[in-house]
């Protein structure tokens, strides 16, 4: 991942899924998919960009439930298919990193969610609420594997 801040905070998340690596990189690469999960509960999404390159741009909005917008924007800084996503996410609000790895597991695919950010008191003080958010963002996205068929 390419260094684009000083990052010594560090949230990391993980889970298995049930199914296998091309369908769990489906999930994000396709970003019909994407929109449906991505965020903690009660969000809805748009995607107004979307080049899944190296160096390609997204663009989100997240729509809380108090119908607040929040627009994100995204570089991928590397994509390897079925094994690695890594982003850098520079606004507008907290500055951090995001890699995404997807792993063999003996009961289908282990997803290691990675973010590091800065270590400054405003990303401690929003560490909690971050791995929570995450735990939500994976329940989402199981919910949506269980609605695709696996590609063979």
């Amino acid at each position: 991942m390419v260094d684009h801040v000083n990052r010594s905070l560090v949230i990391e998340n993980e889970r298995v899924f049930a199914t296998d690596r091309a369908t769990l990189f489906r999930a994000f690469s396709d970003k019909t998919l994407l929109e449906k999960w991505w965020g903690p509960h009660g969000f809805t999404n748009r995607i107004e960009k979307f080049d899944f390159v190296d160096g390609g741009t997204w663009v989100i909005v997240m729509t809380s439930s108090s119908d607040t917008d929040f627009e994100n924007h995204w570089t991928f800084d590397e994509i390897l298919q079925d094994e690695r996503i890594a982003a850098f996410h520079h606004g507008p609000m907290h500055a951090f990193g995001l890699e995404i790895g997807y792993h063999d597991d003996e009961n289908g695919t282990r997803l290691t969610w990675r973010m590091s950010f800065e270590d400054t008191q405003d990303n401690r003080d929003i560490e909690k609420f971050l791995s929570a958010a995450n735990e939500q963002n994976l329940d989402r996205l199981e919910t949506v594997l269980s609605t695709i068929k696996k590609r063979r």
